[in-house]
């Protein structure tokens, strides 16, 4: 059989089907009935083929995504905050072709018009997506060494990240030597409580609380780096080994094993500790009212070490939390001698006949100032008190 020779049936010659290349008719000869059958085949165009081949490069996973995300709420928020940082580099129009939610597991694919605006999107590492921050990373179907031949690999350095609320220069976001893991959290410590916490040592860049795929409840660790890469060692000093509640913290670089802080970090550390201090009595579990309330931050230790003044301090003390109930007793620790802080020295307790009185003291002194310095009062446990265990 030849390329583009007629066959002549009942007296009638029947031109080749014009569909069909010449090259398939020599190498498969056909009858025309199969002929017609495969040139109503429908033919893949060349922008589906190159749309295809580059699919896995145009993705990016979303994990952590809230129960409350939907495809459209996706697609629509990525388009806009790729817009903002100038990530769109396809022309006009949205960023997100398609979006694939997973509810169950609560993650997506979001599928971008380009190579390029996909690796623009992976410096949105730790956005806040409706409440919560989402983790945006590669597929397991990336293929690296065949991706830098389609397109850049890296974000774009120009991006105004601070548009969104990210830190230039942010991206990977949990990734890095950097990256810190934190152990040991109580499984009763909400995520703003463990941030509020780290931040003690300044603004995190990134934030992930592990949890339960199940239950969606707290497995008890998690993981973040700081704006400031500088801390990353203090923090770790500070926290690691702090009792918190009926755990220890264990908190330490993820990659490596600890490191001592620098000596010029030392005041920093020092300072870190005083206000981790505060941030242990305000998570301990004290939502149980007592008849003893703590005060922190309403006297200074400077202020407790002449007589004189120290009792002028119990006296105004007595005098004005009266006025929430029966005072039993009012208990101020003062420095040591040798200039020991310890003991709870800084802190008021303040013992009341009953928990009405107690309630009403910690309600109404949370919050308020002395001396320019705002008060954190909280429930104290009685048998500590009764111990003269003023640590805790």
């Amino acid at each position: 059989m030849l390329a583009g020779s007629a066959a002549v049936t009942a007296g009638q010659i029947t031109a080749p089907n014009p569909t069909i290349p010449g090259v398939l008719q020599n190498m498969f000869p056909m009858a025309p009935s199969q002929m017609q059958q495969f040139s109503a085949l429908p033919m893949m165009p060349i922008q589906a083929m190159t749309q295809q081949a580059t699919r896995h490069a145009r993705r990016v996973y979303v994990g952590g995504l809230p129960p409350t995300a939907n495809e459209q709420s996706v697609a629509i928020f990525f388009s806009q905050v790729m817009a903002k940082i100038g990530g769109n580099t396809a022309g006009p129009g949205d960023a997100v072709v398609n979006v694939y939610i997973n509810h169950d597991k609560k993650f997506a694919f979001v599928e971008m018009r380009s190579v390029e605006e996909a690796s623009n999107a992976m410096a949105l590492d730790g956005i806040i997506f409706e409440g919560a921050p989402v983790k945006v990373r590669r597929p397991t179907d990336y293929n690296p060494s065949l991706a830098a031949t389609l397109g850049p690999s890296q974000p774009n350095p120009n991006l105004n990240l601070g548009a969104v609320g990210l830190t230039p220069g942010s991206a990977g976001g949990l990734e890095g030597p950097d990256r810190i893991f934190v152990g040991g959290l109580p499984y009763y410590f909400t995520e703003t409580q463990i941030r509020e916490l780290l931040e003690t040592f300044g603004p995190l860049r990134g934030f992930d609380l592990v949890k339960d795929r199940e239950t969606g409840n707290s497995k008890g660790y998690a993981f973040c780096v700081y704006q400031d890469l500088a801390v990353t060692d203090i923090a770790c000093a500070a926290l690691n080994g702090i009792k918190m509640g009926d755990k220890t913290l264990t908190v330490r670089r993820a990659n490596q094993g600890t490191t001592q802080p620098k000596p010029e970090q030392e005041s920093i550390l020092m300072h870190a500790q005083q206000q981790i201090a505060l941030q242990k009595l305000i998570f301990q579990p004290a939502l149980v009212a007592t008849k003893v309330v703590c005060l922190t931050n309403a006297v200074a230790p400077d202020e407790l070490k002449e007589d004189e003044d120290f009792e002028e301090i119990i006296d105004d003390m007595r005098q004005e939390c009266s006025k929430f109930g029966t005072l039993v007793n009012v208990v101020i620790p003062r420095p040591q001698p040798d200039g020991d802080l310890s003991g709870g020295v800084g802190k008021v307790f303040l013992e009341y006949v009953d928990i009405e009185g107690a309630t009403k003291a910690r309600t109404g002194l949370n919050g308020r100032k002395f001396g320019g310095n705002e008060v954190i009062a909280v429930f104290y446990q009685e048998n500590k008190f009764a111990q003269g265990d003023y640590e805790g």
